[in-house]
C-alpha cells in the first residue's frame, strides 16, 4: 500500500478540494479576461455600477440549487459553487460590465474549514467596501434531510465513513456562524419546489410583483411548531370534529367539516378579528420592506379545525389583494 493510498478518505478529499480551487482561479481569469485580485477594488466606479450581491448557502439537500434557479429566472447572474475567495472578484467584474451585470447571486458550498475562513474574509472585504450584499440560508430539519438523501441514494458530502446524520451534524456545526449572519433563513422542511420558489420570488422579484405575499399554513401542535412561522394562531379553543364519528374521516377542506367548525361559537368572530389584525400587521410589514409572511394556524393534529380556518383566512386575504398560498403541513399525516 502506497503512502497516498493509506491516507484517510477525508484527508484525500480535502487535498483534492484544495487542488480544484487552485485550478479554478486561472480558469476564472481566462474566462473573464481579468486578473483575480485578493480583494475587491471598486475605486473609480460609480455606486450605481456596483452590482447587488446575494450569497446562497445552507444545508446540503435544503434546496440551494432550486433557490439559485429561481434567481436565474428573475434575471440574476448566478454562479454555482464559486470558491468564496473569488466572490469579491466577481463583484469587481460586475462593476466593470457597465451595468450589464447588475445583480449577482453566488451559491457557496461550505464543506471545509478553509472555505469557511475564506468566506468570512470575503464578507469582511465586501463590508469594508460598502457593497450591498444579502445572505440567504436554506435550512431544513434532520429528518427531512435524511429522507431526501435516502430518496436519491446519495451520501451526505460530509458523512465520510459514518452515517448521513453524522454528515448533517458536522455541516450544521460548520455553518452555525453563517446561519447567524444570514439576512434571510428559509426552512424547507415542509416546502415543495413550487413553495420554495414562491418564497424566493416574494423576496427578490421586481416591484411589479405584489407588495406582500402570504403563506397560510395549517399544522398540528403534536407535530411541532413550524420553525419559519411569523405568526401563530391556535384553533384548539374550538370543539374538535375528531370526536364526531361521521366527520372524523374527513379533513377541514370538506364542506361539512368546515360548516361544523364555523358554526361553533367564536369561530366566525375569530376569522373577522384575525383578518383585521393581519391588515394592521401587513401594513407594517410593507413599511419595513418585508414582502413575505408565513401565518401558521394550528390545532391538535392539523387535520380539521386548522385546515378549515386556513382555507377561509387565505380566501379572505386573497380577496383583499394579498397573493396567498395555502399549505396543509400535517394533513394526511395521522
Amino acid at each position: 500500500m502506497t503512502e497516498h493510498e493509506s491516507r484517510p478518505a477525508a484527508a484525500r478529499d480535502q487535498a483534492q478540494d484544495a487542488t480544484h480551487e487552485d485550478q479554478r482561479q486561472p480558469a476564472v481569469q481566462e474566462e473573464y479576461g481579468a486578473q483575480v485580485s485578493q480583494g475587491i477594488d471598486t475605486a473609480g466606479f460609480p455606486d450605481a455600477a456596483i452590482p447587488e450581491l446575494v450569497i446562497i448557502s445552507g444545508m446540503s439537500g435544503a434546496g440551494r440549487s432550486t433557490a439559485a434557479k429561481c434567481l436565474e429566472d428573475l434575471g440574476w447572474f448566478v454562479v454555482d459553487n464559486l470558491p468564496p475567495a473569488l466572490i469579491p472578484t466577481m463583484v469587481e467584474l460586475g462593476a466593470r460590465s457597465q451595468g450589464n451585470v447588475a445583480r449577482i447571486a453566488v451559491v457557496v458550498d461550505v464543506r471545509g474549514r478553509r472555505f469557511f475562513d475564506n468566506l468570512r474574509e470575503s464578507l469582511a472585504d465586501l463590508e469594508a467596501k460598502h457593497v450591498t450584499r444579502r445572505i440567504v440560508f436554506l435550512e431544513s430539519s434532520d429528518d427531512a434531510l435524511v429522507r431526501r438523501f435516502e430518496s436519491v441514494r446519495r451520501p451526505h458530502p460530509l458523512q465520510g465513513d459514518g452515517r448521513i446524520v453524522d454528515g448533517i451534524a458536522a455541516e450544521r456545526e460548520l455553518l452555525r456562524e453563517l446561519r447567524g449572519d444570514a439576512d434571510l433563513v428559509i426552512d424547507t422542511s415542509s416546502l415543495n419546489v413550487h413553495e420554495l420558489r414562491a418564497k424566493m420570488d416574494a423576496q427578490f422579484a421586481g416591484e411589479e410583483e405584489p407588495e406582500l405575499r402570504a403563506t397560510v399554513m395549517s399544522f398540528g401542535f403534536k407535530y411541532g411548531l413550524p420553525v419559519d412561522a411569523d405568526l401563530v394562531a391556535d384553533m384548539r379553543f374550538l370543539p374538535n370534529p375528531h370526536w364526531v364519528p361521521e366527520l372524523r374521516p374527513f379533513t377541514g377542506v370538506n364542506e361539512e367539516v368546515a360548516a361544523y367548525v364555523f358554526n361553533q361559537p367564536g369561530a366566525k368572530e375569530f376569522l373577522d378579528r384575525y383578518a383585521e389584525l393581519l391588515r394592521l400587521v401587513a401594513a407594517g410589514y410593507r413599511r419595513e420592506g418585508k414582502r413575505y409572511v408565513t401565518i401558521a394556524i394550528g390545532c391538535t393534529g392539523g387535520k380539521h379545525r386548522s385546515v378549515a380556518m386556513s382555507e377561509k383566512l387565505a380566501a379572505r386575504l386573497a380577496a383583499e389583494g394579498v397573493e396567498t398560498v395555502v399549505v396543509h403541513r400535517d394533513m394526511g399525516r395521522e
